[in-house]
């Protein structure tokens, strides 16, 4: 009985050790779970300067297509297209057959004129003759100076000649240009200041203020400024794009920019409170637009879609109703995250 016993005991001893020794080696074997090492910052917000940037074409500060008021001979067109041309140039002379004619008629108007005056004095005329005459006269005065004035066509301002679309010889008829769909001889205009207008969102609308500064760019010279101003805003809001315009003014008297150049125009706004976070924490979902990065909370890491906006030298503006100041966001690591994993922090 004694032997049986001892046997049974024996038996549930070897039982015992297997499977501690089974259950230990399971145990070594078994796969041990990483966690990923990170580093975190506390996200803040700064005072940062707003500005905005818009695309625009540049244009002349004026333009203008010049014709006279009434069909006629062209005796001389003075000038070529890309001529530079101070105010008060003479660019058109048209026939003067008209204006002789009619400085003929109203010089013998002006005699009969004085004579029936000086006999109206001592009542020699019915005041019903004289008046006649002089409505004659004054009319052919009034002739006279319309064509003098529309004998010559002057530059109104300085500038430089864009478009010529006759020749000396050729009768102008008052019909419409093609190329510019307006009756003109000749086209000024003037560069030694340009124009852009910019269609700016309404809600910088209180903001943007007249003789506002602005910096200009253009491809055509990379890395230089040009100052503008804006110098007119226009009333109402586009319903259709909720924009305004503004036009700005560029000082070109370098003479280096060009109307129809694409440029750059950036507005510098009020200082605002707005998430900055280097650069690197944002990411971007390959093959598309989306921007995302990762914040730390009990350690585990979660993915937070955001919108970027202005970048300052290596920190990026991140707009989310998600993110708040004393969120802890992931700046190192996070390229191999992915929502909901545990996660180390080993900030240094």
């Amino acid at each position: 009985m004694k032997r049986l016993i001892f046997l049974s005991i024996f038996v549930a001893f070897l039982a015992s050790c297997t499977s501690t020794s089974t259950d230990k080696a399971a145990s070594d074997n078994a796969p041990k779970v990483l966690q990923e090492r990170v580093k975190t910052m506390i996200l803040e917000q700064k005072k940062i300067a707003r500005s905005v940037d818009y695309t625009a074409t540049l244009l002349a500060f004026e333009e203008i297509h010049l014709a006279p008021a009434s069909p006629g001979r062209i005796e001389g067109v003075n000038v070529e297209i890309g001529s530079r041309v101070a105010a008060g140039t003479v660019l058109v002379q048209m026939d003067r057959t008209q204006l002789h004619q009619a400085e003929v008629q109203l010089r013998t108007l002006e005699t009969d004129y004085k004579r029936l005056d000086t006999l109206r004095k001592v009542g020699s005329i019915a005041q019903q003759q004289y008046d006649q005459l002089k409505a004659q006269y004054e009319i052919s005065r009034a002739n006279v100076e319309f064509l003098r004035r529309n004998i010559q066509l002057v530059a109104p301002f300085s500038g430089v000649i864009s478009g010529k679309y006759f020749e000396a010889g050729e009768m102008y008829s008052g019909a419409p240009v093609a190329a510019i769909g307006k009756a003109a001889i000749v086209s000024l205009l003037q560069i030694n200041k340009l124009k852009t207008l910019v269609a700016i969102s309404e809600k910088f609308f209180p903001q943007i203020k007249q003789g506002m500064e602005a910096n200009i760019t253009a491809d055509t010279y990379p890395g230089k400024i040009f100052k503008g101003r804006i110098f007119n805003i226009h009333p109402t809001v586009d319903p259709g794009s909720r924009t305004f315009n503004a036009e700005i003014v560029i000082d070109n008297r370098e003479g280096l920019l060009r109307p129809g150049m694409f440029c750059r125009a950036n507005l510098e706004l009020d200082q605002v409170e707005a998430l900055v976070v280097p650069a690197i924490a944002v990411l971007k979902m390959q093959g598309s637009n989306e921007r995302y990065l990762f914040i730390e909370e009990d350690g585990v890491a979660h993915r937070i879609g955001v919108q970027v906006g202005k970048r300052y030298d290596d920190q990026l503006e991140v707009i989310s109703d998600r993110l708040k100041p004393g969120d802890q966001i992931i700046v190192s690591g996070q390229a191999r995250l992915l929502d909901g994993v545990a996660i180390t922090v080993v900030n240094d």
